[in-house]
């Protein structure tokens, strides 16, 4: 969505302008709105343009119900598996990867990024594209931006974001839909990271994560690539393990070498280099505790999401994947 549409900016312009004035609610009367607006401005976004995009957003109590809901308790990782290693999410992740095979080989080629590891990513945030959201991601960003103070630092950047670009792009802000949070797309991006990382696959200048998977998986590609993907890189060994449970406790990032980590009790069942890095883990699994080491490119899936769980998960299905596509 990088497409420049003068013309129908400033018809879009006119229905927010006119079309709003009924609203009960109105967040250009917002306390924070004024300084929204003007930094937005300074970045060449016209004002006028700004001003009915608040006057147009909507505050939505169930997306401050969402995110307000108490954290559920931590899933142990036999339900993760429940969820996400299904045969029926395998069997439509094969169907996604049929259909895109071409976009997918060429992607996978010119980044280095397993197409299995793309398809997974999609499989897990959206179902392949079923699941995106079916919020106005104006009306997420806006009422999490103005109406949840807890978070509102983070969201007010997103939807500075978002304004930006909704307004190069030239499309309607009610056509851009999205999870309550605000993440859009079959890769579930925030406007940030579609701003960071999204790509244009077939170079005609409109960058669609929403409808165009070829869009969607260049860019969840290259989101892997800019946070260091090593292709070819192991990504998980299985291990062993007799010693203290606090190693652990270090984190997502890996800290010591697969030969430092056997001296505290975690071995490595598989052949990978004792000279690699490693991030110890430990899952509750069906048939009781499992252990991992995570490394580089494991942890380089924590950086879609930070958690341990789901970048097994996403590693997990996509090995199921790629058994299937042999």
């Amino acid at each position: 969505m990088q497409t420049k549409n003068s013309w129908f900016r400033g018809a879009v312009t006119c229905v927010f302008l006119f079309g709003s004035l009924g609203a009960s609610a109105d967040y250009r009367d917002h306390p924070n709105a004024a300084a929204l607006i003007e930094r937005v401005a300074a970045k060449g976004v016209d004002r006028d343009w700004l001003e009915g995009a608040l006057s147009e957003a909507t505050k939505q109590q169930s997306i401050l119900k969402a995110i307000s809901r108490p954290a559920e308790k931590s899933k142990p990782w036999s339900e993760y598996q429940d969820i996400f290693l299904t045969e029926r999410r395998t069997r439509e992740g094969i169907k996604f990867w049929r259909e895109n095979r071409d976009a997918l080989d060429r992607v996978s080629a010119e980044t280095g990024v397993p197409s299995e590891i793309i398809v997974a990513i999609i499989g897990v945030e959206t179902y392949y594209g079923r699941i995106t959201g079916g919020y106005r991601v104006i009306d997420a960003l806006t009422t999490l931006a103005f109406d949840y103070p807890r978070r509102s630092p983070f969201f007010t950047k997103e939807l500075e974001v978002f304004l930006a670009l909704a307004y190069e792009s030239g499309l309607p802000l009610t056509d851009m839909k999205g999870s309550y949070a605000g993440a859009m797309g079959l890769g579930q991006f925030m406007p940030s990271s579609y701003t960071a990382y999204a790509k244009d696959f077939e170079g005609d200048g409109v960058i669609d994560i929403w409808t165009n998977p070829n869009d969607a998986v260049m860019s969840v590609a290259n989101y892997f690539v800019a946070h260091g993907w090593r292709p070819g890189g192991d990504v998980i060994a299985a291990a062993d393990f007799n010693g203290d449970a606090s190693v652990f406790e270090g984190g997502l990032k890996p800290k010591k070498t697969i030969a430092q980590l056997s001296t505290l009790g975690l071995t490595s069942r598989d052949n990978v280099p004792t000279s690699a890095k490693a991030t110890p883990i430990k899952f509750e699994g069906k048939a009781g505790d499992e252990y991992w080491l995570g490394l580089h490119n494991f942890y380089v899936i924590t950086r879609y999401n930070h958690s341990a769980m789901y970048a097994m998960a996403v590693y997990q299905l996509s090995q199921d994947l790629r058994a299937q596509m042999l």
